[in-house]
């Protein structure tokens, strides 16, 4: 969407589902989180949308974790045999992702890749105890880093087999920091500073690093710059390349909100060197109930040494009951973030400018994380919290077939912003309808139509003669 989440209702992991380990939850509080989708404004769309309204074939391998229902208009296929050897020629442009889980945090749980890494030879961050748990899971993550070093070469093989990697612009990257305690749903750079690796065709730029700060929000307006489509007015990103390219970002913001039944809200600026962290839940420990993340043989250790108070100096955000206020870290000279600032009065004037960013991006973008569920969602739905359902498109025959030439179909919805998806009895394949279409012959035109958020419309047929 090139939106934040915290713009959509889509902060909370998880939303429209609940987490898979409820038999473990008894807190009738958290057995109450209710279930709803992320709802964008009426006029943001998946940016996919805008590339397959150009001409692009648009595939996803396979994942999918929008907070909000799949939509059907998002991709030309979104499963696990998308490729973008299945667009409908050769010379059709695409857009194709592929998402590699053998580095997911469930890849620590047991040993799924090939034994690469010696654990007693990796080095632990300072937040972590030397413990052989904790060694363990993270050799096993950089073998399973190992194997998906593999995969992706197998990938890059086939867009050289298909004379296809010097015509294609390739982004790699990570969506998270390690899968690993203190990492992944963590605002400090070990679960926001991820790797992005783009190699353009001919390794234009080859060997080059780009030290400006970007945000994920920034990936859809820059995809869309690159191929010469305008961006929306609506995102919140901005291109940092292509023509459409703006100034060098001088803040990067992350959030973390309810993490399956854990309750949170936590946000985050960053410049260059210094991270400000605001706590807005400080009487919550940094350890919340997550029942999936607890598999981990090396979270299981740690939550053993919380409870026996045997974590050091460097481990408090592990330890404390209690959260500070605020938080100040020099990224340079304390890169894992463990030494608090936010007390110290040589950094009063970098903690009020970075305070003052945040709360300015806070209103700008319109938080919508500070509401609670209940409210959230009434917000989101309007006036009582019950999902709407998007209206039936219409289809029409604008040109009726004369003389034997085609006749021109038009398709539209009732409700604003809602994406209409069609296709004939011909193909099985749903297209994203953008314009009205020729149609030669008879046929049967059906249509469903999705507003990002609401339940899809019912599908409509027309037989066109």
């Amino acid at each position: 969407l090139g939106m934040y989440p915290t713009s959509t209702g889509a902060m909370a992991m998880r939303t429209w589902k609940r987490t898979a380990a409820l038999d473990q939850i008894t807190d009738p509080k958290l057995l109450a989180i209710p279930t709803y989708e992320a709802t964008p404004p009426a006029q943001a769309h998946c940016f996919t949308q805008y590339l397959r309204a150009s001409g692009y074939y648009c595939s996803n391998n396979v994942k999918t974790d929008y907070q909000f229902r799949d939509p059907i208009t998002a991709w030309d296929d979104s499963s696990d045999k998308a490729h973008w050897r299945n667009r409908p020629t050769p010379r059709t442009p695409f857009f194709a992702v592929f998402n590699f889980t053998v580095t997911h945090e469930s890849g620590t749980f047991k040993q799924r890749s090939p034994i690469v890494v010696d654990p007693s030879e990796v080095t632990l961050p300072p937040y972590y105890p030397d413990t052989p748990a904790l060694r363990g899971d993270l050799a096993r993550h950089y073998d399973n880093i190992a194997a998906l070093d593999q995969q992706v070469g197998k990938l890059l093989k086939e867009l050289r087999d298909d004379r296809l990697l010097d015509n294609t612009i390739i982004f790699f990257f990570s969506d998270h920091g390690d899968g690993l305690p203190r990492m992944k749903r963590w605002v400090y750079d070990s679960g926001i500073q991820v790797p992005l690796l783009i190699r353009y065709p001919h390794q234009k730029h080859g060997g080059t690093t780009n030290g400006e700060l970007v945000s994920f929000v920034d990936f859809a307006p820059s995809v869309l710059s690159l191929t010469g489509i305008p961006v929306p007015k609506h995102m919140q990103g901005q291109a940092f390349l292509g023509p459409q390219r703006a100034a060098p970002r001088k803040y990067i913001y992350a959030a973390r909100d309810r993490m399956d039944p854990a309750p949170e809200t936590i946000r985050a600026v960053r410049d260059k060197r210094f991270k400000y962290v605001r706590n807005y839940r400080p009487e919550l420990p940094y350890i919340g109930f997550i029942p999936y993340r607890d598999r981990a043989a090396g979270m299981k250790n740690l939550l053993q040494l919380i409870a026996d108070k045997k974590l050091g100096a460097n481990q408090w955000q592990f330890s404390g009951l209690k959260k500070p206020l605020e938080e100040l870290y020099d990224t340079q000279t304390d890169p894992h973030e463990v030494h608090n600032l936010a007390s110290d009065p040589r950094h009063f004037e970098k903690l009020a400018e970075l305070r003052s960013a945040h709360e300015t991006w806070t209103q700008e973008t319109v938080d919508l994380g500070h509401l609670e569920e209940t409210d959230l969602i009434k917000k989101l739905w309007p006036p009582d919290g019950l999902q709407p359902t998007t209206a039936s498109p219409i289809i029409a025959v604008q040109q009726s077939r004369r003389q034997g030439k085609p006749a021109m179909v038009s398709i539209r919805c009732p409700t604003a912003g809602a994406s209409i998806a069609y296709r004939l009895s011909k193909s099985s394949r749903w297209l994203l309808y953008s314009k009205p279409f020729l149609l030669e012959g008879t046929d049967t035109v059906s249509t469903t139509a999705i507003r990002l958020g609401w339940k899809p419309s019912p599908t409509v047929e027309m037989r066109v003669n």
